[in-house]
């Protein structure tokens, strides 16, 4: 009989992860159900699988499941059951209203009563969401990496972008497809004035997250820090074109990058919405374009992209 990934024989008694010396993840039965799940859930969360061997979708979620549970660090448990070996309990299950005609199935039970499920097999960012929102609802806080994140994240806005960067890190040590962490960690380089080490970790990111918007961020703070650094290097110059010609738009969009580079945000959009303001086509619109990839490295939260895209939308649809 074929298994899942990282799965005991099904009738085993073999459980994997702990926490305290609890199982965090086992093979549930009929048997064990009343134990495993009913019993466990007065005290912690549990997530139980329903899954059968000739389930393609189960293969898929299964492994994604146990990998966000062990990651919660004893905060919730996983009991896997398949319904093909505990038919009997299967039936009293469905009976009782849960939908195991479509598998896989995933009830999370707490306090002796399912709490929520879904149905199919979801990408991780699903699970974690779905593992959060448990969390939140039985009062078990957040996922450990999620509290990680977000201390970084203080240290970030409080000036600390060393200690960030060692947070960022422990994370993508156990979570390396986490895009959050990725992009702090290139932004916490950024911070320290360390291109190189940015550049090093944004070749690092896997292939799978570099589209994602966080990495994405990171990506154009980092090409702008480079262009920002340039055209501060030519600053001179730049006033000097600026103060010869108010219109040379080329000088205004390299000195929008240079006072980007310089944290002086509010101070780079407005060069560049006084050139959309008398001229939004020019180069094809490219002062527009700028100021969009400022607001991909600024992130939408930002208070400078909040009061830039608002000036923005005020020029483009007045």
């Amino acid at each position: 009989m074929e298994h899942l990934i990282g799965q005991p024989a099904p009738g085993s008694d073999k459980s994997f992860g702990s926490s305290g010396g609890t199982a965090v993840i086992t093979e549930g039965t009929q048997a064990t159900f009343m134990q495993d799940v009913m019993e466990a859930s007065r005290t912690v969360p549990v997530l139980v699988d329903f899954w059968a061997d000739w389930c393609g979708p189960c293969k898929q979620l299964t492994p994604i499941l146990e990998k966000v549970v062990t990651a919660a660090k004893g905060k919730v448990r996983l009991v896997k059951i398949n319904i093909e070996t505990n038919r009997a309990l299967a039936g009293q299950l469905a009976q009782a209203g849960l939908p195991l005609q479509s598998i896989p199935l995933v009830a999370a039970f707490w306090k002796g009563q399912i709490l929520d499920m879904f149905q199919g097999a979801v990408p991780e960012s699903e699970v974690k969401k779905f593992v959060e929102t448990l969390l939140k609802a039985s009062g078990g806080g957040t996922l450990p990496a999620t509290e990680q994140l977000h201390e970084a994240d203080v240290a970030m806005e409080t000036g600390r972008p060393a200690e960030a960067a060692a947070m960022y890190s422990a994370v993508i040590g156990e979570e390396p497809e986490n895009p959050k962490a990725w992009g702090g960690l290139i932004r916490a380089m950024l911070a320290l004035d360390d291109e190189e080490a940015a550049a090093a970790a944004l070749a690092d990111v896997p292939a799978k997250i570099t589209e994602a918007p966080d990495v994405a961020g990171a990506r154009a703070a980092l090409e702008l820090k480079k262009e920002g650094r340039q055209a501060a290097e030519a600053m001179e110059g730049i006033r000097a074109r600026l103060n010869a010609n108010p219109e040379d738009y080329e000088a205004r969009c390299e000195l929008a990058t240079a006072l980007n580079a310089a944290g002086k945000r509010t101070e780079a959009a407005d060069e560049l919405l006084h050139i959309i303001k008398i001229d939004r086509e020019w180069k094809e619109g490219a002062a527009r374009q700028q100021l969009l990839r400022f607001f991909e490295a600024w992130g939408n939260e930002d208070p400078a992209t909040q009061q830039a895209r608002r000036k923005l939308s005020s020029l483009l649809f007045s």
